[in-house]
């Protein structure tokens, strides 16, 4: 066992070690200051994206998919996405979103490092990508946005944001809003991370072990009963250990950040608070895959949100909880294949 982020691409990684697909360089480009919702600035907002395929001759062929929270595009890469966004057919863009240590983030800014730098909102990760595609890699329009879990909220976004930039949207285990639920984890782990002695509000100079919100983060992320198979009462002191004396992998400003972003999502803030007048701004057809024993982001906003809209909806029935999505699945796959094809 091994704390948060570990844990988290130990689940989403699956038995995928290794692929036939190459592995692009890492692009990094530039969209300039990035104004956000609050009226700060990001300075130099940098986004990072590795690109498999190539644009068709109308640049119009090209599938964005956003990462999840604490992941970034080789996390991507390792779920082999490719099986099914044919990238001969083609271009599978991955966008390294806001604060995952590869875009611009607390961690690595060196004009607003920190606790310095801006707080962001899910849409102003979504501007910024919407920056960068079409000024700096001149794409007008795309095949699909699509993404997991944190990605997924931001194919959410990106529906009502840009609803004419896209055919289809995918949001797998995402959410339009979060629940109560949500908000009450969220807010939780938020908590334990800003309250640790160590994180001093996130002015520490060497990231911290904060074993309170890795462990919290550990249980929800699949389900008590995939839990209680998986793993065994033996190896709980080495986990506590692992937790106490490791850190996650990530660093802890760029955790809080993309969490309170999460926090504040909510689609219909610019619809007078109306998701069926949010629906109703959508353009392109949507395939909603959730998991019906998600214990991270709770499939009740995305089910509901599926039957204001003509919209294809794909229930995962998986003890893995969060950790459900596969593209070996074929019920997943298959979907993906179709949508991509027909729609």
């Amino acid at each position: 066992m091994r704390p948060l982020f570990a844990f988290l691409l130990l689940f989403f990684s699956g038995t995928s070690c290794c692929f036939a697909q190459s592995v692009p360089s890492q692009g990094l480009r530039s969209v300039g200051d990035l104004k956000l919702e609050s009226g700060e600035v990001i300075k130099n907002c940098t986004l990072g994206y590795r690109i498999h395929g190539k644009p068709n001759a109308n640049r119009n062929n090209a599938i964005v998919f956003c990462t999840w929270f604490g992941g970034n595009a080789a996390g991507v890469e390792a779920m082999r996405p490719w099986l099914a966004t044919d990238t001969v057919q083609y271009c599978l863009i991955i966008i390294d979103a806001l604060a995952d240590g590869v875009s611009s983030s607390p961690s690595n800014s060196k004009l607003q490092h920190g606790a310095h730098f801006p707080r962001f909102s899910i849409r102003d990760m979504v501007n910024s990508q919407h920056l960068l595609l079409t000024q700096k890699l001149n794409i007008k329009h795309v095949r699909a946005v699509m993404g997991i879990s944190m990605g997924g909220i931001q194919t959410f976004e990106w529906a009502v944001s840009y609803p004419e930039f896209m055919d289809v949207l995918i949001p797998i285990v995402g959410s339009p809003q979060p629940t109560g639920y949500d908000l009450m984890l969220y807010q939780a782990i938020a908590h334990l991370i800003d309250q640790d002695p160590a994180y001093r509000h996130g002015h520490y100079t060497v990231n911290p072990h904060i074993a309170s919100a890795s462990m919290v983060f550990d249980l929800f992320l699949t389900t008590p009963a995939n839990l209680a198979k998986t793993v065994t009462r033996e190896v709980i002191p080495q986990w506590i250990a692992n937790a106490q004396t490791q850190s996650a992998g990530h660093d802890w400003n760029d955790t809080y950040y993309q969490m309170n972003a999460i926090i504040g999502h909510d689609i219909a803030k610019g619809f007078h608070s109306s998701l069926q007048a949010a629906a109703a701004h959508i353009k392109a057809r949507m395939l909603i895959i959730t998991s019906m024993q998600d214990m991270v982001v709770n499939p009740g906003p995305a089910i509901a949100f599926s039957k204001l809209l003509p919209a294809q909806l794909i229930k995962l029935d998986d003890e893995k909880g969060h950790s459900a999505p596969d593209f070996n699945n074929p019920l997943m796959r298959d979907a993906i294949v179709n949508a991509l094809a027909q729609w």
